[in-house]
């Protein structure tokens, strides 16, 4: 692990803890110019750290210190995600540059440093989460080329396998109510972003083959599916957010 630090951070409010960790993208043209901005005084954001597409990994912010990666988003009704989360970015294009899919020794950096944080926070794999899912209006990153099946299978994050005998309900059509409420449950927020937007990000995470925002039957299977798991509330009890 090399050590580039970043002014760009401050401390968790009283009653915060760690309870997600959120997944980017870099999202520039190049990994230089990602870590000048993460650690540029002028920027006024961060990670608390930052894996280059050889495996590189950096480290910015301390675990302890409240990094400045998540920007307006919401998860479970919490709408600072900054104060409950540990950000990691991922040297990649994205969408804007030529997005790719992440490399072999990224993906592997990737799994030990998430395991690693995810072991020592005690957060839960229904937490384990994309910048899109907490921002589904704003963002796409890690988008869909990152590979949440695989994590999942190596005990990182959720996916959502078809059991052994699948429920004969989820393959009923959904209405636009239980769409909204199914996403609600698991922890989407679609006051800003509405229903096709905050779908098009579920798909990105959970159906990253058909990438439409609309109900499709696939799409409605898995989220069927994830809305069985069962989950954790929140353990931070914070303020409203003023700003």
């Amino acid at each position: 692990m090399r050590e580039l630090p970043s002014p760009n951070h401050g401390p968790r409010p009283d009653g915060a803890r760690v309870d997600i960790l959120l997944v980017h993208f870099t999202g520039l043209p190049s990994a230089t110019i990602a870590l000048d901005r993460l650690t540029s005084p002028e920027s006024g954001v961060s990670a608390h750290y930052t894996i280059d597409e050889d495996g590189t990994l950096y480290r910015h912010v301390d675990e302890e210190r409240r990094a400045w990666h998540a920007g307006a988003g919401c998860w479970l009704g919490c709408r600072d995600i900054n104060s409950i989360s540990i950000g990691v970015e991922l040297v990649n294009p994205g969408h804007e540059f030529g997005y790719r899919p992440f490399p072999a020794l990224q993906m592997a950096a990737f799994r030990e440093l998430a395991g690693d944080i995810i072991g020592r926070h005690a957060i839960p794999p229904e937490r384990v989460l994309g910048h899109s899912d907490t921002a589904p209006a704003r963002k796409q990153d890690p988008g869909e080329l990152f590979d949440w099946r695989g994590l999942a299978a190596a005990g990182i994050g959720l996916w959502p396998e078809p059991g052994p005998a699948p429920d004969p309900d989820d393959a009923s059509p959904a209405t636009e109510s239980e769409v909204a409420a199914l996403l609600s449950r698991f922890g989407y927020d679609g006051e800003g972003a509405g229903i096709p937007l905050t779908l098009l990000a579920f798909q990105r995470h959970f159906h990253p083959e058909w990438l439409s925002g609309l109900p499709l039957a696939e799409t409605v299977r898995r989220l069927r599916a994830l809305s069985r798991v069962p989950t954790t509330p929140l353990r931070s009890s914070l303020p409203p957010r003023t700003a």
